[in-house]
Protein backbone atom coordinates (compact mmCIF):
# COMPACT_ATOMS: atom_id res chain seq x y z
CA UNK A 1 0.00 0.00 0.00
CA UNK A 2 1.00 3.37 -1.08
CA UNK A 3 0.45 5.38 2.22
CA UNK A 4 1.94 8.55 4.23
CA UNK A 5 1.01 10.57 7.49
CA UNK A 6 2.65 13.87 7.62
CA UNK A 7 2.61 16.27 10.83
CA UNK A 8 3.10 19.57 10.84
CA UNK A 9 3.36 21.96 13.89
CA UNK A 10 4.24 25.63 13.32
CA UNK A 11 3.37 28.54 15.89
CA UNK A 12 0.00 29.46 13.09
CA UNK A 13 -1.36 25.55 12.28
CA UNK A 14 -0.96 21.92 13.35
CA UNK A 15 -1.81 19.49 11.58
CA UNK A 16 -1.98 15.67 10.23
CA UNK A 17 -2.35 14.22 6.80
CA UNK A 18 -2.74 10.59 6.18
CA UNK A 19 -3.29 9.55 2.96
CA UNK A 20 -3.85 6.28 1.08
CA UNK A 21 -3.10 6.27 -2.54
CA UNK A 22 -4.68 2.93 -3.18
CA UNK A 23 -7.93 3.92 -1.28
CA UNK A 24 -11.40 3.98 -2.69
CA UNK A 25 -12.02 7.73 -1.70
CA UNK A 26 -13.00 7.57 1.95
CA UNK A 27 -12.17 11.02 3.69
CA UNK A 28 -12.42 12.03 7.04
CA UNK A 29 -11.15 15.71 6.77
CA UNK A 30 -11.60 18.58 9.80
CA UNK A 31 -10.01 21.96 9.55
CA UNK A 32 -12.62 24.26 11.22
CA UNK A 33 -13.43 25.88 7.71
CA UNK A 34 -16.47 24.34 6.76
CA UNK A 35 -16.23 25.17 2.90
CA UNK A 36 -12.76 24.08 2.53
CA UNK A 37 -13.91 20.57 4.35
CA UNK A 38 -16.16 20.07 1.62
CA UNK A 39 -13.47 20.32 -1.28
CA UNK A 40 -10.90 18.57 0.81
CA UNK A 41 -13.83 15.66 0.91
CA UNK A 42 -14.43 16.16 -3.08
CA UNK A 43 -10.09 16.11 -3.80
CA UNK A 44 -10.34 12.49 -1.78
CA UNK A 45 -13.08 11.21 -3.63
CA UNK A 46 -12.66 11.82 -6.77
CA UNK A 47 -9.28 11.13 -6.80
CA UNK A 48 -10.10 7.68 -4.73
CA UNK A 49 -6.89 8.49 -2.57
CA UNK A 50 -8.09 7.87 1.10
CA UNK A 51 -7.38 10.91 3.30
CA UNK A 52 -7.97 12.00 7.14
CA UNK A 53 -6.96 15.36 7.85
CA UNK A 54 -6.78 16.85 11.25
CA UNK A 55 -6.05 20.80 11.46
CA UNK A 56 -5.91 23.31 14.11
CA UNK A 57 -5.13 26.75 13.29
CA UNK A 58 -5.08 30.58 14.26
CA UNK A 59 -9.21 30.96 12.70
CA UNK A 60 -9.16 34.01 14.81
CA UNK A 61 -6.87 35.52 12.19
CA UNK A 62 -8.69 34.33 9.12
CA UNK A 63 -8.81 31.09 6.93
CA UNK A 64 -5.77 31.21 5.59
CA UNK A 65 -2.98 29.55 7.14
CA UNK A 66 -5.33 26.72 7.79
CA UNK A 67 -5.96 26.76 4.04
CA UNK A 68 -2.47 27.03 2.95
CA UNK A 69 -0.75 24.54 5.39
CA UNK A 70 -3.30 21.59 4.53
CA UNK A 71 -2.31 22.38 1.27
CA UNK A 72 1.69 21.57 2.21
CA UNK A 73 0.82 18.78 4.56
CA UNK A 74 -1.04 17.33 1.40
CA UNK A 75 1.72 17.46 -0.84
CA UNK A 76 4.19 16.67 1.07
CA UNK A 77 2.10 13.36 1.87
CA UNK A 78 1.67 12.74 -1.44
CA UNK A 79 5.13 12.55 -2.42
CA UNK A 80 5.85 10.44 0.35
CA UNK A 81 3.49 8.00 -0.78
CA UNK A 82 4.88 8.12 -4.34
CA UNK A 83 8.11 7.00 -3.03
CA UNK A 84 10.25 6.69 -6.17
CA UNK A 85 7.31 7.22 -8.82
CA UNK A 86 8.21 3.73 -10.49
CA UNK A 87 5.49 2.06 -12.69
CA UNK A 88 3.20 5.73 -12.06
CA UNK A 89 0.92 7.11 -15.33
CA UNK A 90 2.80 10.26 -14.22
CA UNK A 91 0.19 12.46 -15.90
CA UNK A 92 -2.58 13.06 -15.91
CA UNK A 93 -5.85 15.96 -17.34
CA UNK A 94 -9.56 15.87 -16.93
CA UNK A 95 -12.19 18.33 -18.09
CA UNK A 96 -14.99 18.57 -15.45
CA UNK A 97 -18.81 19.98 -16.12
CA UNK A 98 -20.23 20.94 -12.70
CA UNK A 99 -23.55 22.79 -13.60
CA UNK A 100 -22.72 25.79 -15.63
CA UNK A 101 -19.20 25.67 -14.62
CA UNK A 102 -16.52 24.12 -16.98
CA UNK A 103 -13.15 23.49 -15.56
CA UNK A 104 -9.81 21.64 -16.88
CA UNK A 105 -7.15 20.24 -15.08
CA UNK A 106 -3.65 19.12 -16.49
CA UNK A 107 -0.55 17.84 -14.47
CA UNK A 108 2.49 15.96 -14.64
CA UNK A 109 4.36 14.49 -11.25
CA UNK A 110 7.41 15.26 -12.57
CA UNK A 111 8.84 17.13 -9.28
CA UNK A 112 9.40 20.39 -10.65
CA UNK A 113 6.09 22.63 -9.71
CA UNK A 114 4.82 25.25 -11.39
CA UNK A 115 1.21 26.16 -11.17
CA UNK A 116 -0.90 27.94 -13.95
CA UNK A 117 -4.03 29.14 -12.72
CA UNK A 118 -6.40 30.72 -14.81
CA UNK A 119 -9.32 30.82 -12.71
CA UNK A 120 -11.27 33.91 -11.86
CA UNK A 121 -14.19 34.00 -9.08
CA UNK A 122 -17.16 36.39 -9.67
CA UNK A 123 -17.86 36.85 -5.98
CA UNK A 124 -14.76 37.04 -2.88
CA UNK A 125 -16.03 35.28 -0.27
CA UNK A 126 -18.53 31.80 -0.76
CA UNK A 127 -20.32 32.45 2.58
CA UNK A 128 -17.45 33.75 4.60
CA UNK A 129 -14.46 31.39 2.57
CA UNK A 130 -12.36 33.76 1.05
CA UNK A 131 -12.30 32.53 -3.07
CA UNK A 132 -8.72 33.69 -3.27
CA UNK A 133 -7.83 30.87 -0.84
CA UNK A 134 -8.23 27.79 -3.40
CA UNK A 135 -5.57 29.15 -5.22
CA UNK A 136 -3.34 29.48 -2.41
CA UNK A 137 -4.28 25.99 -1.56
CA UNK A 138 -3.32 24.62 -5.53
CA UNK A 139 0.02 26.51 -4.79
CA UNK A 140 0.49 24.85 -1.46
CA UNK A 141 -0.20 21.08 -3.02
CA UNK A 142 1.77 21.97 -6.34
CA UNK A 143 5.20 23.57 -4.69
CA UNK A 144 4.89 20.71 -2.09
CA UNK A 145 3.98 18.00 -4.11
CA UNK A 146 6.14 18.90 -6.80
CA UNK A 147 3.70 18.97 -9.31
CA UNK A 148 3.33 20.63 -12.49
CA UNK A 149 -0.40 22.12 -12.62
CA UNK A 150 -2.18 23.77 -14.66
CA UNK A 151 -5.96 24.37 -13.70
CA UNK A 152 -8.24 26.87 -16.07
CA UNK A 153 -11.99 28.31 -15.74
CA UNK A 154 -13.64 27.70 -19.54
CA UNK A 155 -16.89 28.49 -18.31
CA UNK A 156 -19.14 29.04 -15.11
CA UNK A 157 -20.66 32.44 -13.26
CA UNK A 158 -20.94 30.59 -9.78
CA UNK A 159 -18.59 30.84 -7.41
CA UNK A 160 -19.42 27.80 -5.47
CA UNK A 161 -19.64 25.56 -8.53
CA UNK A 162 -16.23 27.03 -9.54
CA UNK A 163 -14.32 26.08 -6.65
CA UNK A 164 -15.52 22.59 -6.39
CA UNK A 165 -15.35 21.36 -10.21
CA UNK A 166 -11.33 23.12 -9.37
CA UNK A 167 -11.04 20.48 -6.73
CA UNK A 168 -12.83 18.04 -8.33
CA UNK A 169 -10.88 18.38 -12.11
CA UNK A 170 -7.49 17.94 -10.05
CA UNK A 171 -8.96 15.02 -8.34
CA UNK A 172 -9.83 12.98 -11.45
CA UNK A 173 -6.36 14.28 -12.62
CA UNK A 174 -3.96 13.17 -10.18
CA UNK A 175 -6.34 10.11 -10.19
CA UNK A 176 -4.89 8.80 -13.47
CA UNK A 177 -1.35 10.13 -12.46
CA UNK A 178 -0.63 8.42 -9.72
CA UNK A 179 -2.37 4.58 -10.80
CA UNK A 180 0.21 2.22 -11.48
CA UNK A 181 0.95 1.54 -15.29
CA UNK A 182 0.90 -1.92 -15.30
CA UNK A 183 3.00 -1.45 -18.95
CA UNK A 184 5.33 0.03 -16.73
CA UNK A 185 5.52 -2.12 -13.92
CA UNK A 186 9.05 -1.39 -12.13
CA UNK A 187 10.07 1.22 -14.97
CA UNK A 188 10.45 5.03 -13.94
CA UNK A 189 8.13 6.97 -16.43
CA UNK A 190 11.00 9.20 -17.45
CA UNK A 191 13.98 9.63 -20.14
CA UNK A 192 16.06 10.94 -17.60
CA UNK A 193 16.27 8.43 -14.57
CA UNK A 194 15.05 10.44 -11.88
CA UNK A 195 11.33 12.61 -11.30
Amino acid sequence: MREATITRNTAETQIEVTLNLDGTGRYDNQTGVGFFDHMLDQLSRHSLIDMTIRATGDLHIDDHHTVEDTGIAIGQALCKALGDKKGIRRYGSFLLAMDESLLRAALDLSGRPYLVWNVDFPTEKIGSFDTQLVREFFQALSTHGGISLNVARLDGFNSHHIAEAAFKAVARALREAVEPDPRMAGILPSTKGAL
